[in-house]
């Protein structure tokens, strides 16, 4: 089959009568390739083709074998609508009756087709992780993890393709992007020594230390099961009975209260493997590492009341965001980075226990080594067939990386495995397009549900003559998945944890410390509210008691904010040295991927907000352009594409905004059919509001020469930290994009004395 993109053009689809392809040039497009029609098309037409962001999984057989087709092998094709077997219908929108008002049929094979397959679409959701969002992306070593590791993909300059899935924990799927939860930071790596899945999440720690209490703490975090609420929260009883009581879980909780628990974007975000693995050089030698996504853009967070609104203004923020950025080719980078730890047979470090996944390492004593980029450059086709039935596995390793005998991660190892035969219905997963892998596969299992490989030969067996004695098994020399020969310790069976995971609050002390003061502040407003949301008097003393063991500076202003005494602690509070490198302040970073708010209106000089917007663009930053109305500004050759109305732009989508316009009020400024417009005065409130939500929120701000006043209407001082008023449209974007480098002004919150 020809691929379209080889067509000439008059063998392409091109858009009906009336209808006109999307410009190449658009910032961000709508959902289809075309712009849509206002009457429904009639013209027959082939199915249009992906959008040029998009990208499918590649097109391999069931066994790891290139096909050589173009991914529209697997795309819907011809132009009439069909039954799933190719019959052509007439009609789709009646069952076949006896009469027109008569019983409908038994024989209608077309109406038990439709109604089957559409009874059976959904399969069951991930109890965990359910909410993702998914890209494409290509995965390139540097070369210098040679010494540690004989993974092939981390060789110098050896491009991987890679799947990367990112979620929530605790909601279902329909719950919202931005709640405060753990994120999941999955990446698929099909590498040609076979699939290798680095399954970790946002947070370095966890809230176990043995993947027996997995069930515990997914029962405590899940909405109360009385009456289902609240959904993708952990301001609730459960949760904090079960931390509470359970303090091995104090310090991944206290990384959840802090910003760490509300991603400002996926492309903001860290990744940590979480557990120690170790890896296997080609001479055999071992080391213990910890695996790390470092973010090119920086590790950067949403303030809790933007987070609040954009759960309603826009549940789906984060998967927007990540995709809106994809199709303006603003792709999102991370470097793989490594810590690395001397083998030793008791598996320490510095004398932290590198078994417990309630530990990290602080970066000053093992610095993180870069070892490879990841650039997601492609956003999904279809998310059930891609980012839905993606099944990741810890188990999934490669020759040389190994696992160890963490408690929670030899849990996953059988968990990730059962959960994906269940959830996706039988045992041949791995045979959907994308979880296939890109190595050849001869792996003697046969039959089972959804079975898509047609194997040919008699001996799934081994040892055999009949088919040739085929498959062999690999010599030293061909690069065989071996695991470290690591002495096991002669020991008795026992269900007891050794005594270097007893210690709940020094980590959790290290990382309070770490933070800026606006940091804390952040973490004792989270504590406060969540502890708040709880009914039980004790869950809220227990949970003082635990931030007294923490450090009493953290208890005291959230005991102050219930309404409780601050209890004393009952363990020694040490003296630790704090990790610069957990705080998210103090840095600079690359704007590269920002949004920004351009507030205009048809009077403006629009050659001007032209130029700044291709200024943007060329910065590698997202325009959009915010004004009265929908549609377009001006006229002729010289108009300028509406992206936000009034009616809907609100602060939190935005990092910056630049004024170039009036503010005044809109033709739908009434409070009856939009709350915020209520009110008197010349300015729309609607955008007064916004300016001072944006405002109040540390973001930067500008104004050209005359629209200053929309600031001060909005009550904004024209000299405060991080407005940037007078000078040319220019100059005020280059002082923007330099304020837009620290992610807020944060020069706006004085801690408190």
């Amino acid at each position: 089959m020809q691929d379209r993109n080889d067509m000439p053009d008059e063998g392409k689809p091109t858009a009906p009568q009336g209808q006109e392809a999307r410009s190449a040039g658009d910032v961000l497009s709508g959902p289809g390739v075309d712009n849509p029609s206002v009457a429904e098309p009639t013209e027959p037409r082939e199915p249009a083709p992906a959008k040029p962001d998009q990208e499918a999984p590649a097109t391999v057989s069931p066994t790891g074998r290139p096909s050589g087709a173009g991914p529209e092998l697997r795309e819907q094709d011809g132009e009439w609508l069909t039954t799933a077997q190719g019959n052509r219908l007439y009609d789709t929108d009646h069952s076949l009756k006896s009469g027109a008002r008569g019983p409908v049929l038994l024989q209608d094979h077309h109406l038990r087709e439709k109604i089957t397959h559409f009874d059976h679409e959904r399969i069951p959701e991930r109890v965990v992780h359910a909410r993702g969002a998914a890209a494409h992306g290509v995965f390139e070593g540097y070369g210098n993890a040679a010494e540690v590791t004989r993974a092939g993909f981390l060789k110098a300059g050896v491009e991987t393709p890679v799947f990367v899935r990112f979620s929530t924990v605790l909601g279902s799927r329909g719950s919202a992007d931005t709640v405060r939860d753990t994120r999941g930071f999955a990446t698929k790596f099909y590498t040609d020594e076979g699939t290798f899945d680095l399954v970790g999440n946002n947070i370095p720690v966890f809230f176990i230390q043995d993947a027996i209490k997995f069930p515990d703490v997914i029962h405590a975090g899940k909405p109360q099961p009385d009456r289902e609420i609240p959904q993708a929260q952990s301001a609730h009883d459960t949760f904090w009975d079960f931390v509470t009581l359970h303090t091995e879980a104090t310090h991944h909780t206290l990384w959840n209260m802090s910003d760490r628990g509300l991603p400002r974007s996926f492309r903001m975000m860290e990744g940590f493997g979480i557990h120690t693995f170790r890896l296997v050089n080609a001479e055999g030698g071992t080391t213990l590492a910890k695996f790390h996504w470092k973010p090119k853009l920086g590790v950067h967070s949403l303030l809790w009341e933007e987070a609040q609104l954009l759960g309603g203004l826009d549940p789906d923020f984060h998967r927007r965001d990540l995709a809106d950025a994809i199709e303006a080719g603003a792709f999102p980078q991370w470097e793989l980075g490594i810590q690395t730890f001397p083998d030793t047979p008791d598996q320490t470090f510095e004398g932290i226990d590198l078994l417990d996944p309630t530990n990290l390492v602080p970066e000053e004593l093992a610095p993180v080594q870069p070892i490879g980029l990841l650039t997601l450059n492609a956003n999904p086709t279809n998310y059930f067939a891609e980012t839905e039935q993606v099944a990741f596995h810890p188990g999934h390793l490669v020759p040389g990386i190994d696992v160890t005998d963490d408690p929670l991660l030899t849990g996953r190892l059988f968990s990730y495995l059962d959960t994906q035969i269940s959830r996706l219905g039988g045992p041949n997963f791995a045979q959907i397009p994308i979880n296939r892998t890109h190595a050849p596969v001869n792996d003697m299992l046969r039959d089972g549900m959804h079975q898509t490989a047609v194997h040919a030969g008699v001996a799934a067996y081994r040892p055999n003559s009949l088919d040739g004695g085929c498959p062999f098994l690999a010599g030293a020399d061909d690069n065989p998945y071996v695991e470290a020969p690591v002495t096991v310790p002669e020991a008795s069976k026992v269900r007891e944890a050794p005594e270097t995971f007893a210690d709940h609050f020094t980590q959790p002390r290290r990382f309070w410390r770490s933070m800026s003061p606006v940091e804390r502040e952040h973490i004792v407003a989270a504590y406060t509210f969540e502890l708040g949301k709880c009914y039980e008097q004790a869950i809220k003393e227990r949970g003082l008691q635990v931030l007294a063991n923490i450090d009493p500076d953290l208890c005291a202003p959230v005991a102050a904010g219930l309404g409780l005494p601050a209890p004393e602690p009952t363990v020694p509070i040490e003296d630790v040295d704090p990790s610069p490198a957990l705080s998210q302040l103090g840095d600079s970073w690359p704007p590269e991927g920002r949004v920004v708010g351009i507030v205009t209106d048809a009077d403006a000089d629009l050659d001007a907000v032209r130029g700044v917007q291709r200024d943007l663009l060329s910065a590698g930053l997202v325009p959009l352009i915010v004004a009265p109305t929908g549609g377009t500004l001006g006229d002729g050759d010289g108009t300028v594409d509406v992206q936000r109305s009034y009616a809907t732009a609100r602060s939190p989508e935005f990092d910056a905004l630049l004024v170039a316009g009036s503010v005044a009020r809109g033709d739908d400024a009434y409070g009856a059919r939009d709350a915020r417009a209520a009110g008197d005065g010349a300015a729309d409130p609607r955008m007064v509001l916004m300016l001072d939500e944006a405002f109040r929120h540390g973001k930067a701000l500008g104004a050209w020469p005359g629209a200053e006043d929309a600031l001060r209407t909005a009550g904004i001082p024209v000299d405060a930290p991080g407005v940037v008023t007078g000078g040319s449209g220019a100059e005020i974007l280059d002082e923007l994009t330099t304020l837009l480098t620290e992610h807020r002004v944060w020069d706006r919150f004085p801690p408190a004395q």
